[in-house]
């Protein structure tokens, strides 16, 4: 049977699916699901078939969802991320949702406040990996703009055990024993001004992925910097030239090794500098940037892309896909040479996912 892929968008008022086949040339969409609720994550799972929303409301709080058809209907499961008590810190949002990528019934979750989860049950019980929380001191610990985020989850495709982590506006953790342990990450980082007085706890990484190809090379989209590390996360270097300037958020990277970024105008303005939107690309490991427009607005767009925001077609080596602040879903099927919009005009985009269903 031909493959299809199911793009899932999650935006401010619900969620949104797109579907097409191999071609990627037509597109339906479904939605709102969730209509009304905040998605700040998705997890699709071509496997089972399952799709997992991080969903909040502004009344009703964080949720965890699940539908197993495709969004037609929705479960809230009873077990979520939550901290105890005694702790004093609440669950505000979902950030990310993670798969093991060798235990199918495993998933890590990413949360606000800033803590890392795991499921090995499909989300019928959850943990915290309290190894992480631990590092955090009283008043040490600062959120970015938009909040005190565990945004970023990579696993070790080779090594499962060994896992990094995002956190605004703390910065990078590295875990080589399943996130029992975590060390901090952060030289070469600029440092903010957050309000700590902790040198190791004042970077704010927007987005992270691995090489391909060697998952000891990390890329970093940074709050005012883009940045590689040759070595794991131990050191931090700038690969900014030809940019326009450095502050974005999203960042991925294809399976031929084409880096992506968005970057705005500034941190106080946090849109397309005058109202053009340009992709950058860079195919020798961020030594160098060209921008991409064609088939983009060239006038009058001002939006942003959001960290979670931007996804690769995890089966074609060319493909990715965007949203925007304005609502829009941009695609491209080579590598960034052009682009085309997907229908429909939505709410706010948080998150941008891919699922592949056989």
């Amino acid at each position: 049977m031909p493959r299809k892929i199911l793009l899932l968008v999650g935006t401010k008022k619900g969620a949104f699916f797109f579907e097409s086949d191999e071609r990627r040339e037509n597109w339906k969409m479904t939605g709102p699901h969730l209509s009304g609720w905040d998605i700040y994550s998705l997890f699709g799972d071509g496997g089972s078939g399952r799709i997992w929303a991080g969903t909040s409301h502004y009344a009703y709080g964080p949720t965890l969802r699940v539908s197993d058809d495709f969004g037609a209907t929705w479960e809230q499961l009873a077990a979520r991320p939550q901290y105890p008590p005694e702790k004093g810190w609440e669950l505000k949002r979902i950030w990310q949702l993670a798969p093991h990528p060798t235990e199918r019934d495993t998933l890590f979750a990413g949360v606000e406040e800033a803590g890392l989860f795991v499921t090995r049950d499909r989300g019928a019980s959850w943990q915290e990996l309290s190894g992480l929380t631990s590092l955090r001191k009283p008043d040490k610990w600062f959120p970015g703009n938009g909040g005190l985020c565990l945004h970023t989850i990579l696993i070790d495709p080779k090594k499962p055990q060994r896992m990094f982590v995002g956190i605004s506006a703390v910065g990078v953790f590295r875990s080589e024993d399943g996130g029992e342990t975590w060390k901090s990450l952060n030289r070469g980082l600029p440092n903010l001004a957050t309000g700590s007085d902790e040198p190791e706890s004042v970077c704010c990484v927007h987005k992270m992925v691995f090489d391909p190809k060697d998952s000891n090379t990390i890329y970093m989209q940074y709050h005012g910097g883009v940045f590689k590390s040759a070595n794991g996360g131990d050191d931090w270097k700038p690969i900014e030239t030809g940019l326009p300037g450095n502050f974005g958020f999203p960042m991925v990277i294809t399976n031929a090794g084409d880096l992506f970024i968005a970057p705005l105008e500034t941190d106080e303005i946090r849109m397309f500098k005058n109202g053009a939107a340009v992709i950058y690309r860079s195919r020798d490991g961020g030594a160098s940037w060209t921008g991409q427009t064609r088939g983009l607005p060239s006038e009058g767009y001002f939006a942003g892309v959001l960290r979670d925001a931007m996804a690769i077609d995890p089966f074609s080596p060319a493909g990715v896909y965007f949203g925007t602040t304005m609502g829009d879903i941009f695609h491209t099927t080579d590598a960034g040479e052009t682009w085309q919009q997907l229908p429909g005009r939505l709410p706010r985009v948080h998150t941008v996912k891919t699922m592949v269903v056989e």
